[in-house]
Protein backbone atom coordinates (compact mmCIF):
# COMPACT_ATOMS: atom_id res chain seq x y z
CA UNK A 1 0.00 0.00 0.00
CA UNK A 2 1.29 3.40 -0.72
CA UNK A 3 0.33 6.51 0.45
CA UNK A 4 -0.64 8.92 -1.81
CA UNK A 5 1.29 11.47 -3.73
CA UNK A 6 0.92 14.98 -2.18
CA UNK A 7 0.57 17.69 -5.10
CA UNK A 8 4.46 18.78 -5.06
CA UNK A 9 5.14 14.73 -5.34
CA UNK A 10 7.23 14.64 -2.29
CA UNK A 11 5.97 11.31 -0.47
CA UNK A 12 7.29 8.60 1.42
CA UNK A 13 5.81 4.94 0.58
CA UNK A 14 4.70 2.44 3.05
CA UNK A 15 5.87 -0.41 3.24
CA UNK A 16 4.08 -3.52 0.88
CA UNK A 17 1.64 -5.76 2.62
CA UNK A 18 2.90 -9.06 3.19
CA UNK A 19 1.33 -11.81 0.33
CA UNK A 20 0.23 -14.85 1.37
CA UNK A 21 0.96 -17.69 -1.33
CA UNK A 22 -1.29 -18.33 -4.32
CA UNK A 23 -1.97 -21.80 -2.39
CA UNK A 24 -2.57 -20.56 1.60
CA UNK A 25 -5.58 -22.16 2.85
CA UNK A 26 -8.41 -19.80 2.26
CA UNK A 27 -9.36 -19.42 6.08
CA UNK A 28 -6.14 -17.65 6.47
CA UNK A 29 -6.98 -15.67 3.68
CA UNK A 30 -9.65 -14.15 5.35
CA UNK A 31 -8.53 -13.74 8.46
CA UNK A 32 -5.51 -11.45 6.96
CA UNK A 33 -7.67 -9.84 4.77
CA UNK A 34 -10.70 -8.82 7.79
CA UNK A 35 -7.82 -8.02 10.24
CA UNK A 36 -8.15 -4.49 10.94
CA UNK A 37 -5.58 -1.78 9.74
CA UNK A 38 -3.43 -0.94 13.28
CA UNK A 39 -0.05 -0.72 13.91
CA UNK A 40 2.91 1.70 13.06
CA UNK A 41 2.97 0.66 9.19
CA UNK A 42 -0.93 1.13 8.84
CA UNK A 43 -2.16 3.90 7.01
CA UNK A 44 -5.34 4.98 8.56
CA UNK A 45 -7.97 8.30 7.23
CA UNK A 46 -10.51 9.75 8.77
CA UNK A 47 -12.81 12.48 7.65
CA UNK A 48 -13.21 15.86 9.41
CA UNK A 49 -16.13 17.52 8.21
CA UNK A 50 -15.55 20.65 10.22
CA UNK A 51 -13.58 24.06 9.47
CA UNK A 52 -10.09 23.79 10.60
CA UNK A 53 -7.62 26.05 12.58
CA UNK A 54 -3.98 25.48 13.40
CA UNK A 55 -2.12 27.64 15.51
CA UNK A 56 -5.09 30.22 15.34
CA UNK A 57 -5.59 30.16 11.25
CA UNK A 58 -8.09 28.80 9.26
CA UNK A 59 -7.05 26.25 7.06
CA UNK A 60 -7.80 26.42 3.79
CA UNK A 61 -7.06 24.41 0.55
CA UNK A 62 -4.55 26.00 -2.06
CA UNK A 63 -6.08 25.06 -5.36
CA UNK A 64 -9.88 25.63 -4.74
CA UNK A 65 -10.15 27.38 -1.31
CA UNK A 66 -12.26 25.19 0.52
CA UNK A 67 -12.46 25.89 4.15
CA UNK A 68 -13.87 22.83 5.49
CA UNK A 69 -14.16 18.81 4.48
CA UNK A 70 -11.06 17.21 4.82
CA UNK A 71 -9.93 13.90 5.10
CA UNK A 72 -6.94 13.10 6.85
CA UNK A 73 -4.32 10.77 6.25
CA UNK A 74 -1.98 9.12 8.80
CA UNK A 75 1.30 6.85 8.37
CA UNK A 76 3.49 6.64 11.07
CA UNK A 77 4.16 10.29 12.25
CA UNK A 78 3.10 11.84 8.96
CA UNK A 79 -0.46 13.47 8.92
CA UNK A 80 -1.71 14.53 5.41
CA UNK A 81 -4.30 16.95 4.93
CA UNK A 82 -6.79 16.08 1.74
CA UNK A 83 -9.00 18.02 0.12
CA UNK A 84 -12.69 17.01 -1.54
CA UNK A 85 -10.49 18.59 -5.07
CA UNK A 86 -7.51 15.21 -4.51
CA UNK A 87 -5.27 18.31 -3.56
CA UNK A 88 -2.85 17.39 -0.17
CA UNK A 89 -0.54 18.51 1.31
CA UNK A 90 1.55 17.28 4.44
CA UNK A 91 0.85 19.07 7.75
CA UNK A 92 3.55 18.53 10.79
CA UNK A 93 0.95 20.72 12.92
CA UNK A 94 -0.63 17.77 13.34
CA UNK A 95 0.45 14.24 14.90
CA UNK A 96 -0.89 10.73 15.03
CA UNK A 97 -1.85 11.16 18.59
CA UNK A 98 -4.10 14.17 17.23
CA UNK A 99 -5.17 11.54 14.61
CA UNK A 100 -5.94 8.85 17.43
CA UNK A 101 -8.26 11.07 19.45
CA UNK A 102 -10.26 11.53 16.30
CA UNK A 103 -10.69 8.29 15.70
CA UNK A 104 -13.93 6.99 17.81
CA UNK A 105 -13.04 2.84 17.19
CA UNK A 106 -10.59 1.15 15.94
CA UNK A 107 -13.56 -0.83 13.19
CA UNK A 108 -13.91 1.02 10.06
CA UNK A 109 -14.38 0.07 6.64
CA UNK A 110 -10.57 -1.39 5.15
CA UNK A 111 -9.70 -0.65 1.81
CA UNK A 112 -7.22 -2.71 -0.02
CA UNK A 113 -5.26 0.38 -0.90
CA UNK A 114 -5.29 3.80 -0.53
CA UNK A 115 -6.47 5.04 -3.85
CA UNK A 116 -10.03 2.66 -3.37
CA UNK A 117 -10.31 4.13 -0.04
CA UNK A 118 -10.14 7.22 -1.22
CA UNK A 119 -12.76 6.64 -4.06
CA UNK A 120 -15.39 5.35 -1.99
CA UNK A 121 -14.61 8.38 0.66
CA UNK A 122 -15.10 10.81 -2.56
CA UNK A 123 -11.73 12.55 -2.06
CA UNK A 124 -10.70 11.57 -5.77
CA UNK A 125 -11.33 14.71 -6.68
CA UNK A 126 -14.92 13.59 -8.43
CA UNK A 127 -16.42 15.82 -5.44
CA UNK A 128 -14.09 18.79 -6.21
CA UNK A 129 -15.98 22.06 -4.93
CA UNK A 130 -18.93 20.21 -3.01
CA UNK A 131 -19.60 20.10 0.48
CA UNK A 132 -20.90 16.29 1.56
CA UNK A 133 -23.14 16.63 4.74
Amino acid sequence: MLVPRTTDRTTESAPALPILPTGADPLLQLQYETQPADGPDATRCVSNPHELALGGIPVMCSTCRARRDWLFINHGRNVWIRCRCSNQWLEPEISRADIDALIASPYGTTYPTVEQGLAALGFDGIFAGAYLE
